[in-house]
């Protein structure tokens, strides 16, 4: 390791990209997003992208000349796990290979990226807090009827770099305080947060608020008639659901710049679907506050969309009479892995292991 500073290489992949940085300690001193056409990986199953990801991202640390201490690779749909920051290992990649999971997403690969190239190294790899991260309390597992159970699944690894970060500025240990937290980003994920821990989350993929792309939760009967009216297919309606719906479904477009442009331009539509986007998350707050039985000490709004002005002043205006509203914009993930992996390698917390 090297004497004055860590080196931490962060891999996240996306669905036409994948992000890498270089970290010295907190600071990040390199960065590229390596980008694809939306063509280049069409019908590719996830794990066919691999070699070619792992060759364009080699090729571009190669240049950079910098060996790194640890890699890090972005955690996906795995089983459920604990908060923490994990060291990947060979089982892990086996769950990944065979489809041990809760579900196909790009993420789902960034632990095989991190493995093979800090393999590649001689150092170790690491995962930090997955959307798979399970805290929730028992009741919060409950849907309605006993074929379908509510799971854990939400923006973990932002959410907790976040309150960590709140915590700080508000000068209070995590053990002492209660938020909740709105990740706002293509999906949503609002989250009670006991003491540190994410207590209840709606599903980013099919509950809550709508979101740039995503329908969110929906009038169920209604839905089970579009399903079963032969008027649409099946590829039709799931796209509806994700990567469809939302702001997409009604405006054409996941950009809340051009929303707000429109909104400039006076298109009465525009903006009120998109007050009606800040409607839903404010209602999805205001039910998350009764999680937490009213004992909110501030509400936290995140993710790519916290950027908006427009929007966050439309949630402000509804919840803020609930706690003191803080805004931390953009998703952060990059830095929150590497700051996971600083965690271990300074002793501040134990490496957890995959079993």
């Amino acid at each position: 390791m090297s004497t004055n500073h860590t080196y931490i290489l962060a891999i996240n992949p996306g669905s036409t990209s994948t992000k890498v940085s270089m970290f010295s300690d907190e600071e990040q001193i390199k960065a590229i997003v390596i980008r694809y056409s939306r063509n280049k990986f069409k019908d590719k199953p996830i794990l066919d992208q691999v070699e070619i990801r792992l060759n364009d991202i080699i090729k571009e640390i190669e240049s950079w000349g910098i060996k790194p201490d640890a890699v890090v690779g972005r955690g996906g749909l795995f089983k459920p796990l604990e908060s923490g920051t994990y060291r990947i290992n060979e089982r892990l990649i086996k769950d990944i290979h065979e489809g041990k999971l809760q579900g196909q997403h790009i993420s789902n690969i960034g632990s095989i990226l991190a493995y093979t190239i800090a393999d590649k190294f001689g150092v170790p790899s690491f995962f930090v807090d997955p959307v798979s991260v399970d805290e929730f309390e028992e009741l919060a597992r409950f849907s309605g009827i006993p074929e379908i159970k509510r799971f854990a699944l939400q923006h973990t690894l932002n959410i907790k770099a976040c309150i960590r970060r709140a915590a700080r500025d508000i000068n209070r240990s995590l053990d002492d305080i209660n938020f909740i937290v709105a990740h706002i980003g293509g999906g949503i994920s609002i989250c009670p947060v006991m003491k540190g821990k994410i207590i209840d989350a709606n599903n980013a993929i099919q509950e809550g608020p709508f979101s740039p792309e995503r329908s969110g939760v929906l009038p169920i009967y209604s839905f089970f008639l579009l399903c079963t009216s032969n008027k649409y297919s099946k590829s039709f309606l799931k796209k509806r659901l994700v990567g469809e719906g939302g702001l997409v479904a009604y405006l054409g477009t996941n950009s809340a710049v051009e929303v707000e442009k429109r909104i400039e331009q006076g298109d009465d539509y525009a903006r009120q679907v998109y007050e009606a986007m800040a409607y839903q998350i404010s209602k999805e707050i205001g039910a998350m506050a009764t999680v937490l039985k009213g004992e909110v000490n501030y509400i936290l709004l995140t993710g790519g969309a916290a950027n908006s002005q427009l929007l966050t002043k439309w949630i402000k205006s509804r919840v803020e009479y609930i706690a003191p509203v803080l805004i931390y914009p953009g998703e952060n993930e990059m830095l929150a892995m590497a700051q996971g992996v600083l965690r271990v390698l300074r002793c501040e917390e134990e490496a957890k292991e995959y079993k």
